[in-house]
C-alpha cells in the first residue's frame, strides 16, 4: 500500500505571515497612489491568489491595475516582507510526528513556489517535505483546485490516500474538488465557522491533533 500523503498549506497553517503579506499590501497600493486605512485589518485577504485580493482592494478607488499592484506587492515582499512571519508553536512537532509516521508530505500553497521554498528553508522545514508546491509567474496553478490536480498527477498518489490540511475555504474546495479529505486548522485565518460551511472534515484545534486526525481520514478511506 502506497504511504499516505499530507498536503498542507503555508499561510496560516504553517506560518504566521500576516505581518510581511499586510505590510508587502500596503506598500503595492500606496505605490499606485492610494492611502489605505492603516486601521484596516486586511487579514481576510490572506489565502486567495493575490490577483483576486489585491483586485477587490483596488476597487475601492475604481483601480484595475491588479497586475501592476501584483507585482509591486512581490516586489516589496521579496526585499522586506517573505521572513516577517513566525512559526506557529507545534508545528514542527506535528511535522516530525508525520515523518515518524511514515506520512509523505507536501505543500500547497497559493503563494508563488520562489517564495515558498525560502521560507520554509529559513525555517528548518522544508526537510520535512518531498516537495513544495505554489503558483508560478504566469500566472499559473492560482487556484487550490488546480494546484492540487497538479500535485496528485506529478507525484502519482491517489485522492483517498491523501489529506489536505489548510486555513481557509480555498484549502477545503480545493480538496472537495479533487475527492480528498480535508482538515480545517483553527488558529489560521479563516476560523471554524469558514471551515465548517466549506465542508472540512475535521478539525484541528492544535498542530498536535493533526497527524492522529489525518490518520483517522485516511484509514477510515481506505477500509
Amino acid at each position: 500500500m502506497s504511504p499516505p500523503v499530507a498536503l498542507l498549506d503555508l499561510d496560516g497553517t504553517i506560518t504566521d505571515s500576516r505581518p510581511g503579506i499586510i505590510a508587502s499590501l500596503r506598500a503595492a497600493l500606496r505605490a499606485l497612489g492610494h492611502a489605505p486605512d492603516p486601521d484596516e485589518d486586511f487579514t481576510w485577504m490572506i489565502g486567495p491568489p493575490m490577483e483576486q485580493t489585491v483586485g477587490t482592494v483596488l476597487a475601492r478607488w475604481g483601480d484595475t491595475r491588479v497586475a501592476e499592484a501584483a507585482l509591486a506587492y512581490r516586489r516589496h515582499y521579496a526585499e522586506t516582507g517573505m521572513y516577517d512571519s513566525v512559526v506557529y508553536p507545534g508545528i514542527a512537532a506535528a511535522l516530525a510526528g508525520f515523518a515518524a509516521g511514515g506520512w509523505t508530505l507536501f505543500v500547497a500553497t497559493a503563494k508563488r513556489t520562489r517564495f515558498a521554498r525560502p521560507i520554509l528553508e529559513h525555517y528548518g522545514l522544508a526537510r520535512y517535505f518531498r516537495a513544495i508546491y505554489g503558483s508560478e509567474d504566469g500566472p499559473r496553478l492560482d487556484t487550490k483546485p488546480e494546484l492540487l490536480a497538479h500535485i496528485m498527477a506529478e507525484q502519482g498518489f491517489a485522492a483517498r490516500c491523501a489529506v489536505m490540511i489548510g486555513d481557509r475555504h480555498h484549502d477545503i474546495d480545493g480538496a472537495r474538488a479533487n475527492g480528498i479529505r480535508s482538515i480545517g486548522v483553527a488558529w489560521g485565518y479563516g476560523g471554524t465557522g469558514e471551515l465548517q460551511h466549506a465542508g472540512a472534515d475535521a478539525i484541528a484545534y492544535s498542530p498536535s491533533d493533526l497527524p492522529a486526525l489525518a490518520r483517522r481520514l485516511v484509514d477510515a478511506q481506505l477500509r
